[in-house]
């Protein structure tokens, strides 16, 4: 088998470190790991199959000799240091927002559109998380009876921040029942016991770019931009796993047991759905799980041609590193 000169970019982030995991779980064929980060983060060491890989300071000559990048090292790594990737050689997979909706690199879901890999140009964009989740729910739906209109609201877990937003809400939690004192950093708002309607900064039109980017990349990702999207983001707290509720119209009447059927069917979705026995998807226990889990399927009563469905999947797996992963095995293919 054929090997690889792998290197994370942003290693040392949420992110980052689920990418290092997933390349180990998934038995990606890697020949030499590379991990960069910023030069305060040089010099960790991070275990990969037996043995240790030193973080490395992130240069503009890091790139000689990778085959594959995954970038998640925020907006400003990327759009520095990912041309500069492509010019040495490498192909670059990018977490970031940065080169998404640029009409000459391809925004995949593995499961969902591979083929839109054949014109890349050494650089590939990985969805948002939230996108990414809702879109594999979408794509049997889609392919089956045509898509209108969506209307969603998500609830989006702290650890789409990072790190520091994980400690914060830890830590005011901790504080509130103790009856003391907490800052507040990652965010403009107390996050324990609470919910903020807003991810991204705002628009012009009162959207937030968080929102905005579920339209836009929706319809880049199905290639129709004829599709409707109304999006509202909220940040919960919740550790890990983003969850949506997503209300669909449908171009032709579908059946709830359809419905069911071409989602259990599709790869990556999990469905369940028995509200007699209480059973549905839960941010809990989709933590490190790879699958996008579907439930609460119903008809949305106030239209015709409509299904509604509760969403939930691991925002740092299929959300991210994974995604960027799958998108590597596909290549390599």
């Amino acid at each position: 088998m054929k090997t690889y000169n792998v290197a994370v970019v942003g290693a040392t982030g949420a992110v980052g470190e689920e990418m290092r995991l997933v390349l180990e779980q998934r038995e990606f064929p890697v020949k030499k790991l590379s991990l960069f980060a910023s030069g305060r983060s040089a010099g960790k060491e991070y275990e990969f199959k037996g043995g240790k890989v030193v973080v490395q300071e992130l240069k503009d000559d890091s790139f000689d000799g990778i085959d594959i990048a995954l970038f998640s090292g925020g907006d400003e790594v990327s759009k520095y240091f990912a041309p500069l990737a492509v010019q040495q050689g490498t192909i670059v997979i990018d977490n970031g927002k940065y080169f998404r909706m640029d009409p000459d690199v391809p925004l995949i879901i593995p499961e969902v559109n591979p083929d839109d890999l054949k014109w890349h140009k050494g650089l590939i964009a990985n969805p948002n998380c939230s996108t990414i989740q809702m879109v594999m729910a979408l794509k049997p739906i889609y392919d089956e009876v045509g898509i209108e209109r969506v209307v969603v609201a998500t609830y989006q877990s702290v650890s789409g921040i990072g790190k520091e937003a994980i400690a914060e809400l830890k830590a005011q939690t901790a504080s509130i029942a103790k009856d003391e004192e907490f800052e507040i950093k990652a965010y403009p708002y107390q996050i324990a016991f609470n919910l903020l309607p807003h991810i991204g900064s705002f628009t012009e039109n009162g959207y937030t770019t968080e929102e905005m980017k579920m339209l836009d990349e929706t319809r880049k990702i199905l290639g129709d931009q004829n599709i409707r999207v109304a999006a509202t983001t909220v940040r919960v707290p919740v550790y890990r796993a983003h969850s949506e509720v997503v209300h669909i119209e449908t171009k032709k009447k579908i059946s709830l047991q359809r419905t069911r059927e071409i989602l259990s069917a599709f790869p990556g979705v999990k469905v369940i759905d028995n509200p007699e026995k209480l059973e549905y998807p839960l941010p809990l226990f989709a933590e490190g799980k790879d699958e996008v889990f579907v439930g609460r399927i119903r008809e949305d009563i106030s239209t015709e041609n409509g299904l509604v469905m509760w969403i939930v999947s691991d925002n740092l797996r299929k959300g991210a590193a994974l995604n960027a992963v799958q998108i590597a095995e596909q290549l390599i293919k």
